[in-house]
């Protein structure tokens, strides 16, 4: 990747085409800029892009604020700290200015040409931390489909570069003419790769579905653990699963769901999901980069909700994470699982945590209230079990391994029609015991025929 500081500030400010507008360099050093509408959720947002900008490995020179009722039209803050913005960029030598809010396109045009210097919004920010840091290949696919349809209206030259005619005059009556313009040349490349990514991804998805449709065949109960980004998700999950999935203390440090297998409590076995965390104002187009977390989300018999409520603005990060689960994950659906909120790092509050809202307390770093968290989730995911004489197919035993793994089946004897079998079992894992074709067993049980 070229470093962007080398090249003179006309060439930084080509088209949007160059890449250089839509993403934001380690190299560079930022000024951010949001406007205060009278909320306490403001001066937490802002400081919540500090940390964006730290993560996508940008250093914030300073932070300018405007009290503002609704952003200007033109220019997004006023003139008078148009101007302003515009000495201390120079003072500072700043590369990037960043604002807390999406930008219309006129707004981040007319912002560049008053600054001269390249303007990025919120939106362009997470775009960004995602390229950077998506890993699987169907996050990779949906980060840049993201960044495309973003893209796409904002498309815009810097003097004529984009108004020149793409095709060239070689010479010879009928080879010179208008043909299409730079700008409608990118437009349609555009279109192709959207094209291209969108098949790619309908076929990713078709695996994905086969996936789940294999986990969901199983007789373990899956868990997923939701909430904002940076509560605690990763660190709960290597507490309770002792695994050591990867843990920073940065926005969006997940960006993959990972599913593991444990002990909830003795001889009950689950899969817990940690999922990518969600976050105020999330990009609309990179909702479908959730794809794997929301459907986690969806199949899963149980959510445990994360907070941190060491920040101060934790009650807002509740609402965001309902508002999006509402709005993205269950909009069409009747139903969804049960949630069970979990109040994480009580050990960094500083004048105690008061519980304000039915959850659990605990400290996934240090251990505290885990063993209450375990016990809370097996009450609510394994309910009374009763005693079975059943006979399982032979092709059906793999359902069985769970069970027998956890010390709740065993197998009394192997006949001609399947092997006979005696478990404890939950409604719902005899329901899945039943559908690849278990049958319960007249005769006495396996306990009975060996006296």
């Amino acid at each position: 990747m070229r470093d962007e500081k080398t090249l003179p500030r006309e060439q930084q400010l080509t088209e949007d085409r160059e890449g250089l507008r839509a993403r934001v360099f380690g190299t560079e050093q930022a000024v951010l800029v949001g406007i205060l509408y009278g909320h306490e959720e403001q001066e937490e947002s802002l400081r919540e892009l500090e940390s964006l900008a730290d993560t996508a490995g940008i250093p914030t020179l300073a932070v300018m604020v405007q009290k503002r009722q609704r952003p200007h039209p033109a220019t997004f803050v006023g003139r008078g700290k148009v101007d302003e913005l515009k000495a201390a960029i120079v003072e500072l030598e700043a590369d990037v200015v960043i604002f807390n809010e999406e930008l219309r396109p006129a707004q981040a045009r007319n912002l560049e040409a008053a600054l001269n210097t390249k303007v990025i919004d919120r939106t362009q920010l997470i775009m960004d931390i995602f390229a950077q840091r998506a890993t699987t290949k169907e996050a990779k696919l949906q980060v840049e489909l993201a960044q495309l349809h973003y893209l796409l209206p904002r498309l815009r030259g810097w003097g004529t570069s984009l108004t020149r005619a793409g095709g060239r005059a070689v010479g010879g009556v009928g080879t010179r003419g208008p043909g299409e313009t730079q700008l409608e040349l990118d437009r349609n490349k555009i279109y192709r790769r959207i094209h291209s990514l969108e098949r790619r991804l309908k076929k990713a998805a078709g695996e994905r579905a086969v996936r789940r449709h294999k986990r969901e065949q199983g007789v373990l109960p899956e868990i997923a653990l939701i909430g904002y980004t940076n509560s605690g998700k990763s660190t709960l999950l290597n507490r309770l699963c002792a695994t050591d999935a990867f843990v920073e203390d940065k926005l969006f440090a997940t960006l993959a769901t990972r599913v593991r297998r444990t002990d909830i409590v003795p001889g009950r076995t689950v899969l817990i999901s940690d999922t990518v965390g969600f976050i105020q104002d999330l990009p609309h187009d990179l909702v479908p980069a959730f794809a794997a977390t929301l459907e986690a989300a969806q199949t899963a018999r149980l959510l445990l909700h994360v907070v941190d409520v060491s920040k101060p603005s934790w009650e807002a990060d509740v609402r965001a994470v309902m508002d999006t689960l509402e709005s993205e994950v269950f909009q069409d659906r009747d139903e969804h699982p049960p949630i069970v909120t979990v109040f994480n790092k009580v050990d960094s509050c500083k004048d105690g945590f008061s519980v304000r809202l039915e959850g659990i307390p605990i400290s996934a770093k240090q251990g505290t209230n885990i063993d209450e968290l375990r016990a809370v989730v097996a009450e609510r995911l394994f309910p009374e079990t009763v005693e079975l004489s059943f006979t399982l197919p032979h092709q059906a035993l793999y359902a069985l391994h769970a069970l027998t793994v956890a010390g709740r089946a065993r197998v009394c004897d192997y006949e001609e029609d399947g092997a006979r079998v005696e478990a404890a079992l939950s409604t719902e894992e005899w329901q899945a015991l039943e559908a690849v074709g278990a049958k319960l067993n007249a005769s006495a049980s396996c306990r009975d025929e060996e006296r």
